[in-house]
C-alpha cells in the first residue's frame, strides 16, 4: 500500500524541459574541495551518490562565473576556464547516468569579502555591515559581470545541464544591490525597490538571451543575509509583488525562496511561507527549503552549517506540498549526513537516518 509520504513526495514536476522525477531538490551547499577551482572525481563522485539516492533535483554547490572579483572563497569550484568546465561536464554524466537531473548554481560573491579590497565588486563600495571596502561598481563592471553569467549559462546548457540557477541571495552580489543596505546608488540601478531590482532585470534578460526559450532559469533569492537575519527586502506583499513580477517577466522561470525554516510565515496573517507568497505571487514554480528534517536552523556566518542536530519528522512538510503551496522542497544538511535521505523519504524509512553533525563537513562523501 503505497503511504502518504509517498504519494505528496514521489510526484514528477516539470519547469520548463525539465521534468524531475519527485518533489525533493538537494540544496546548494558550499563545500570547498575543488582545487585550483576545478572539481574532480570525488566531487562527481559526491553529486552521483545524491542521485543515486533517488534526490529528484540536484542544485551543485555555488561556481563561480567568470569575474576576479567573483570568489570570496578558496578552493570552490570555477564555471569558467577549460579544466573546470571538463570536470563539471564529467559531474553531469555521472548524474545523468544515475538517473538524475542537474543544474549549477552560478555565483558572485559581491560584498561578502570582509577585508577593504579595491577589487571588490559592490553596489556601493560597502560590505554587508556597512563599512566601505571598495569604489562603487562602474557601468562597464556591471555590463562585464552581466556577460559573465550569461556566458555561464550558455556554458551549462552547452555541458548537458538540466538548467541554471541564479544566486540572488544572502547578501551576495545580485541580492546586494536588491537590499537597500548596500545599495545606496543615486543611478538608475539605486532608489526604489525597482531600481534596485534594475541589475538583477538586466542580467535575466541577458540569461533568457543566451539559452533555448526551454532551458528553465531559477533565481534563489532571500529576505535574510548573511549576518543580519532580520533583514527584508520586501517588507510587505505587496513590495514582494513588486520585486518578483518583473524578475519574472524578464524570464526567471522559478524561484527558489531561501529560509531558515520552511515553516515559518513570511507574513502577519497568511500561513504562507516566503515560496507559498511567491507561487500566489507570480504563478511561477517555488523551490522551499530550510531546516529540512531537522530540530534547529544553521547558525551564525561561522558556522553557517551549524549542528549537530536531530532527526525530525516531515508531517508539515508533506501537508504544505499536498495543498500545493510551493512545488519541491530542497534539503541541505540531511542530505550531507544521508546520501540517500530522499530514497528514505519517499520509502517512509526517515527514522533510519543519523542525524546531521557538523563533522562531515570535513569530508566530501
Amino acid at each position: 500500500m503505497t503511504s502518504r509520504i509517498q504519494q505528496v513526495l514521489d510526484r514528477p514536476f516539470s519547469i520548463g524541459r525539465l521534468t524531475v522525477p519527485n518533489r525533493i531538490a538537494m540544496a546548494p551547499m558550499t563545500r570547498r574541495f575543488s582545487p585550483d577551482g576545478i572539481p574532480g572525481e570525488d566531487v562527481a563522485a559526491y553529486y552521483e551518490r545524491r542521485a543515486q539516492g533517488q534526490v529528484g533535483l540536484i542544485i551543485t554547490e555555488g561556481t563561480y562565473v567568470d569575474r576576479d572579483a567573483a570568489s570570496a572563497y578558496s578552493r570552490v569550484p570555477h564555471f569558467h576556464g577549460d579544466e573546470a568546465l571538463a570536470g563539471w561536464a564529467k559531474v553531469v554524466e555521472r548524474v545523468h547516468a544515475a538517473g538524475g537531473k542537474i543544474i549549477p548554481q552560478l555565483w558572485h560573491t559581491g560584498p561578502a569579502r570582509t577585508e577593504t579590497d579595491p577589487q571588490a565588486d559592490t553596489p556601493s563600495g560597502l560590505n554587508l555591515d556597512g563599512e566601505k571596502i571598495g569604489e562603487p561598481m562602474t557601468q562597464q563592471d556591471i555590463d562585464a559581470i552581466i556577460a559573465a553569467f550569461a556566458q555561464a549559462a550558455a556554458n551549462a546548457e552547452r555541458l548537458g545541464f538540466d538548467g541554471a540557477e541564479l544566486h540572488g541571495a544572502h547578501g551576495y552580489l545580485l541580492d546586494s544591490f536588491l537590499w537597500d543596505g548596500t545599495n545606496q546608488r543615486a543611478d538608475g540601478y539605486g532608489g526604489s525597490l525597482q531600481a534596485r531590482a534594475r541589475f538583477v532585470i538586466e542580467l535575466v534578460k541577458a540569461v533568457r538571451a543566451e539559452v533555448s526559450a526551454d532551458f528553465p532559469i531559477v533565481l534563489r533569492f532571500s529576505q535574510w543575509k548573511s549576518g543580519h537575519y532580520d533583514a527584508k527586502l520586501a517588507p510587505t506583499p505587496g513590495e514582494l509583488e513588486q520585486l518578483l513580477t518583473p524578475l519574472a517577466d524578464a524570464g526567471v522561470d522559478a524561484f527558489h525562496a531561501s529560509t531558515r525554516r520552511y515553516w515559518l510565515p513570511e507574513f502577519d496573517g497568511s500561513d504562507l511561507n516566503l515560496a507559498g507568497w511567491v507561487k500566489k505571487i507570480t504563478g511561477k514554480p517555488a523551490i522551499s527549503v530550510g531546516s529540512v528534517g531537522l530540530d534547529q536552523e544553521f547558525a551564525g556566518r561561522a558556522a553557517p552549517m551549524g549542528g549537530p542536530a536531530q532527526t525530525t519528522g516531515v508531517e508539515q512538510l508533506l501537508d504544505r506540498l499536498e495543498r500545493d503551496e510551493f512545488d519541491i522542497i530542497a534539503v541541505g544538511r540531511a542530505l550531507l549526513s544521508n546520501p540517500d535521505w530522499a530514497a528514505k523519504a519517499i520509502a517512509d524509512k526517515l527514522d533510519e537516518t543519523v542525524a546531521f553533525d557538523k563533522s562531515v563537513l570535513g569530508t566530501l562523501y
